[in-house]
């Protein structure tokens, strides 16, 4: 029966003069992630449902994404506008101007989706992508289980009122925001920093208050409705960092301006970040059962960092564990272990630990020797 086994390790001290100023925002609705290394840097009432206004749109370009990566569809093929779709979503909300029976693109219409939030554009490129707008939603929603969004529902692929099916949490949404970033870099560079489109003759901006404002910023997707209000998930990069915050249920389309500057400059300015362990980096050793060595190195499987408030002096209590006992053979590569670290505030984080070098199994006089050994204390 496998264990957890602890070895020590000492801790790491992050050091300055005194502690950054507390965030002090408006809106209800609050979450602040730092993706580098993924320590929450705020959250107010992260995981309460919300109406997702709009920003259920980042999960219908999502699973349009997971289509064209699958080759189901591609960006050149055209998807007719049905008569049908035109009468329920003309000029409903924001639109994308679509005319019935035209014929655009998945390109475009992830454009429309994600620039211009079109209502519009959502439901055709559902029907284009899944053959229909119901199918699309399945879709949607066994995506959302299979990223872990225990509280999130979809029940349309645009986000408008719908009694209560279409729901999430910041804590959810940023969960798909991350996914889109990692999973899909080329196509969340194209779509979502997009600051304008045009079609129909009509030119229209993209309303993310960060784009072209704050540095690094690169998208996502805004939402509004009465009983959601003004909404907005967003992300900026500046070196290794990335950050993506949510936030939802502010009163204005200023006040959402106002907010989403002030939250993101805070998460930059008033926190840093300082890796700890580079990817293939020995983080401990472990002892092996049966092999050819006494012990294999466990690295870090991707390049681990902790944030911290910017001039506190935080101490963080590192703990290395490995699932024993561990037997050989041992593959490289193969996960042993985890590091957990712990910050002052009780928050975790943890880097999955794999051997640094393959171990093979002693042959019968290998493994007297190294009984012999173990007997004579050597």
């Amino acid at each position: 029966m496998a264990m957890r086994a602890f070895l020590a390790l000492s801790l790491l001290v992050l050091a300055g003069p005194g502690f950054a100023a507390t965030y002090s925002g408006s809106a209800p609705v609050a979450f602040l992630l730092d993706t580098f290394s993924d320590r929450a840097l705020y959250e107010r009432d992260a995981d309460k449902r919300i109406p997702t206004a709009s920003m259920a749109k980042m999960m219908t370009a999502y699973v349009t994404f997971n289509a064209l990566m699958d080759k189901k569809v591609s960006l050149d093929q055209k998807v007719k506008v049905s008569p049908a779709t035109w009468t329920k979503w003309n000029n409903k909300g924001s639109t994308m101007f679509l005319r019935s029976n035209e014929s655009v693109s998945i390109g475009n219409l992830l454009f429309g989706v994600l620039t211009l939030s079109g209502n519009d554009a959502s439901v055709v490129l559902a029907e284009g992508v899944a053959g229909s707008e119901a199918a699309f939603v399945a879709e949607m929603n066994a995506a959302a289980k299979k990223l872990g969004m225990t509280n999130t529902h979809f029940g349309n692929p645009n986000g408008w009122p719908d009694g209560g099916k279409t729901y999430s949490t910041a804590r959810d949404l940023a969960k798909l925001a991350q996914a889109i970033i990692i999973e899909h870099p080329e196509a969340f560079e194209r779509y979502f920093s997009q600051k304008s489109f045009r079609w129909s003759n009509v030119t229209q901006v993209n309303r993310n208050p960060l784009l072209g404002v704050i540095e690094g910023a690169d998208g996502l997707k805004t939402g509004h409705s009465e009983e959601a209000g003004y909404c907005l998930a967003g992300t900026a990069k500046r070196g290794d960092r990335r950050l993506i915050m949510i936030i939802a249920g502010l009163p204005t389309m200023q006040s959402r301006i106002t907010e989403a500057r002030k939250f993101m400059n805070w998460g930059f300015s008033e926190w840093e970040t300082q890796t700890l362990f580079h990817t293939g980096e020995t983080v401990t050793k472990a002892p092996v059962q049966l092999g050819s060595a006494d012990n294999v190195p466990l690295v870090a499987s991707w390049d681990f960092a902790a944030t911290k408030r910017v001039g506190s002096k935080e101490k963080l209590r590192l703990k290395a564990r490995y699932f024993g006992p561990i037997r050989a053979p041992i593959r490289k590569g193969e996960a042993l272990g985890e590091l957990v670290v712990l910050s002052a505030d009780g928050k975790k984080q943890v880097l999955p630990l794999i051997a640094g070098t393959s171990v093979q199994k002693a042959s019968f006089f290998g493994r007297a020797w190294n009984g012999a050994r173990a007997l004579v204390g050597m």
